[in-house]
């Protein structure tokens, strides 16, 4: 069963022990997967055990590719990069963001290859060793499709009970998905997946694009970036023209959204964010697929549902943007 804090919708933040926590970050990089790595290596709350990787903005492939190189700008070439699945659960090619992200994934900015290799290990048993290592210490931030943690979790059944928490940027509560009406990118990714974590047990905070797309790096904002001393603020800013391109071409947004980047602020400043607390379900099938239901705890049922009997979830509900742009922006022009 969740913890009586996922239960109430909240969350302790690491901020508030001195003792760093340790995260895997699990993702799909990505541009906003870069600014949220990037901004958790600055972060000296944290202590990053590793980076899995998944498909999803780009073939999971590019995304270990990525990963690497994203460690080796941090000054963390020593951080271990698990290689995660290349498909979903049921198989098949998966659909890749490179119209979003550019063909290299970060932008078209062309780095040059990383140095480091990946480890000698599947992602999903990386997870695995880790959790089972410091039971009850670690947390995810998953950035991407939920394969590697629904193999995890399949893996090892007391994994659910193990993890710390799990931070899910996913789904599209109560608002339209960004892939069709229906469903969010990462879920619809691997929908048989997300189900299987969010059914698991494990402590779960789930960030939709209900909140993210309330965060948004305005055009001033991003010329706030540029014009900064931030460690990473020229790399950064010269990823975010092909995505803040795409946000105006594609949707008369001019800016970016900032998906993964506040879904890690829900990691380390949950005091940003208030919850709901109930049991989430993905449909797997139809015209629907990929779409997330959250059971509010409106009505007492008379019979059993397919939402009946698992543990609930912590679903943000809202969001103070303007406290967590702020967080983003000051780390981001940290020199």
């Amino acid at each position: 069963m969740a913890s009586s804090n996922a239960q109430q919708g909240c969350v302790v933040s690491s901020c508030c022990s001195s003792t760093p926590e340790k995260i895997i970050i699990d993702t799909d990089p990505g541009i906003d997967d870069s600014i949220a790595i990037l901004m958790a290596f600055q972060s000296p709350e944290l202590e990053i055990l590793g980076l899995t990787t998944v498909f999803g903005n780009v073939f999971t492939e590019d995304a270990t590719r990525n990963a690497l190189i994203l460690c080796e700008i941090a000054g963390r070439p020593d951080v271990a990069v698990a290689e995660g699945s290349p498909e979903p659960l049921k198989g098949g090619t998966p659909g890749v963001a490179y119209f979003i992200h550019g063909s290299d994934g970060l932008g078209n900015t062309c780095l040059p290859p990383p140095s480091s290799k990946p480890i000698d290990k599947p992602a999903s048993d990386f997870l695995v060793e880790k959790v089972s290592e410091y039971p009850g210490e670690v947390s995810i931030l998953a950035l991407g499709p939920l394969t590697n943690l629904a193999l995890a979790v399949k893996r090892d059944s007391s994994f659910a009970s193990k993890v710390k928490r799990v931070v899910i940027l996913g789904g599209a509560f109560l608002v339209s998905g960004n892939v069709n009406p229906a469903a969010e990118a990462n879920v619809f990714g691997d929908p048989e997946a997300a189900d299987i974590v969010f059914t698991s047990g494990a402590n779960i905070v789930v960030v939709g694009i209900n909140i993210t797309t309330q965060v948004k790096m305005t055009d001033g904002d991003l010329i706030d970036l540029r014009q900064s001393e931030g460690r990473h603020a020229q790399l950064l800013s010269k990823m975010c023209k092909f995505y803040r391109d795409w946000h105006v071409e594609d949707m008369g947004v001019y800016g970016i959204f900032l998906h993964d980047p506040v879904s890690f602020v829900a990691l380390i400043r949950p005091d940003l964010f208030t919850y709901k607390s109930g049991v989430v379900r993905v449909e797997t099938q139809g015209i629907c697929q990929g779409h997330t239901l959250m059971d509010q705890g409106i009505y007492k049922w008379k019979e059993n549902n397919p939402w009946s009997g698992y543990s609930p979830v912590s679903v943000a509900w809202t969001v103070d943007v303007d406290k967590v742009l702020t967080y983003i922006k000051q780390l981001l022009m940290t020199p």
